[in-house]
């Protein structure tokens, strides 16, 4: 990173970074998520580099408390999403309780099934969670959906896409032959 880029994003952080903990403090309640997600924040900022300089930005504040937001969705659903599963296990008896490595392999993967299916569109979520859920077949979603299979097979790629992406990264440079759409049960 060059020097004059560094000392725009030191000078930005700087000059914004208290505001927004105190601003966040405000809104959360608690000092310790505030300053996770003001540092998520400056760290989203960081990594936007390239489609958004520093020196692009006009209303600093207004774009830090709408980055801010949009993390605080993500917290409060990962929170919720936590919150349901712990609810659900405590009905369990103490014996059929999973190990606390268990528990937290799950969390993590609730998470990651909760990323995936907030980047799909409503109808993109929808045939993934027939298809994977349900157990429908192609022809069964799209009638359900109001739309064509071929565009029922659009949606189930775009979900493996997001699948990939979320697991492994960019698939810019994967082909189509490496993304497979295998599904648990047949659909056609």
């Amino acid at each position: 990173m060059r020097k004059t880029q560094h000392n725009l994003l030191h000078n930005f952080y700087a000059s914004h970074h208290q505001w927004l903990r105190g601003w966040l403090r405000k809104k959360l309640g608690c000092p310790d998520n505030a300053a996770d997600i003001a540092q998520d924040t400056f760290i989203r900022i960081l990594g936007a580099q390239q489609t958004r300089p520093i020196d692009e930005i006009n209303e600093p504040r207004a774009y830090l408390t709408t980055i801010a937001k949009r993390i605080m969705v993500d917290f409060f659903r990962r929170a919720d999403l936590e919150r349901a599963y712990l609810e659900a296990l405590a009905q369990f008896p103490e014996a059929l309780q999973p190990s606390p490595e268990d528990r937290l392999e799950t969390l993590q993967l609730l998470q990651q099934m909760d990323s995936l299916l907030a980047g799909l569109s409503p109808k993109a979520r929808a045939a993934w969670l027939y298809s994977r859920l349900d157990g429908l077949k192609h022809a069964e979603i799209a009638e359900l959906l109001g739309v064509s299979v071929p565009r029922v097979r659009q949606y189930l790629a775009r979900a493996a896409r997001q699948a990939y992406t979320l697991r492994f990264g960019s698939t810019e440079s994967v082909s189509a032959e490496v993304l497979p759409i295998t599904p648990l049960v047949s659909h056609e």
